[in-house]
């Protein structure tokens, strides 16, 4: 591995006095980096930029992880703040340094679940099968299977 591609694989800086984080966290970061990256690749064109927004969007996860776990889904949870921190690079460009002030979005002001348009995306661009978009999104197999279907039948010029 080459000092290019490490630095896509370390753990995010000390922010909000968090110290040694839990081996789960770890585990879900080595599980998830690779597919947002992914993800980010496709809105962010610059790779520098997208993997900035991973580690972003892992930072923010990590200074939320308790409330994450005892959250009804926390992987659905994470990949919000992915999107979250994706579109905001999108359409401002990298963001400030320094800590953000808001936790997670309440789950009443957010959408069921990940657009079709994502799903689409991670399935016909990235390439996942729709139990893995299932695993990344926090979804069932099955639902993300007949959302993939539906998106099919529109335009892809609309997603």
């Amino acid at each position: 591995m080459t000092t290019r591609h490490t630095s896509l694989f370390e753990p995010p800086p000390d922010r909000d006095g968090l110290r040694a984080m839990p081996v789960e966290y770890a585990a879900f970061c080595e599980l998830h980096r690779p597919r947002y990256l992914s993800y980010a690749r496709v809105w962010l064109p610059d790779a520098e930029e997208a993997a900035a927004s991973v580690q972003e969007a892992l930072c923010e996860v990590a200074t939320h992880w308790r409330e994450l776990l005892v959250s009804s889904n926390p992987t659905a949870e994470a990949w919000h703040i992915l999107r979250t921190t994706v579109s905001a690079r999108l359409h401002t460009g990298p963001a400030t340094p320094g800590p953000r002030t808001a936790g997670p979005v309440p789950s009443d002001s957010r959408p069921a679940g990940p657009q079709d348009e994502d799903l689409a995306i991670l399935h016909y661009v990235v390439g996942l099968a729709a139990p893995e978009i299932a695993d990344v999104v926090g979804s069932d197999t099955a639902n993300v299977a007949g959302r993939l279907r539906r998106a099919v039948l529109h335009d892809p010029a609309e997603w």
